[in-house]
């Protein structure tokens, strides 16, 4: 609310969830028929309203740009505030002088909450990488790796 009332006071801004979207990103369904009617159920109301800006907000849809801009149209803006997100941690992390590690490759780990070999299945397609994946749990406070 506060991130609204900054940037995007006296702007209409309409919301939609999606349900079922991260499911099919997950399964690797990226421009599937469930996903496309999944993504025009919440988008075309909006395109309706004529809407300039889609502003996602989970850090699944950026895998499913593509088909929300082929569905949207050219003349509809999609942000991934990603980008954002993580120069902002690159600034905190430098106002605290902890960005020692600054242009190197970090090790990069992969956790899920579920099925870790699906997701290591995964990884190659929506992130161009490899690697070894394992899962979390938390039971009560805490946090469990298997």
């Amino acid at each position: 609310a506060s991130v609204v009332e900054r940037f995007a006071n006296g702007v209409e801004l309409f919301q939609h969830t999606c349900p079922g979207l991260v499911g099919q990103i997950e399964k690797g369904d990226l421009h599937g028929k469930e996903t496309r009617a999944i993504l025009e159920d919440a988008l075309h109301p909006m395109l309706e309203k004529n809407i300039d800006t889609v502003v996602l907000g989970c850090t699944h849809y950026p895998f499913v740009i593509p088909l929300i801009e082929e569905i949207a149209g050219k003349n509809v803006r999609v942000i991934d505030p990603a980008p954002a997100v993580a120069r902002q941690v690159k600034r905190l992390l430098d106002a605290n002088g902890k960005s020692q590690l600054a242009g190197k490759r970090a090790e990069v780990r992969f956790y899920t909450s579920e099925d870790s070999a699906s997701m290591k299945s995964m990884l190659p397609m929506l992130l161009g990488e490899d690697g070894e994946v394992k899962t979390v749990e938390w039971l009560s406070d805490k946090k469990i790796v298997t």
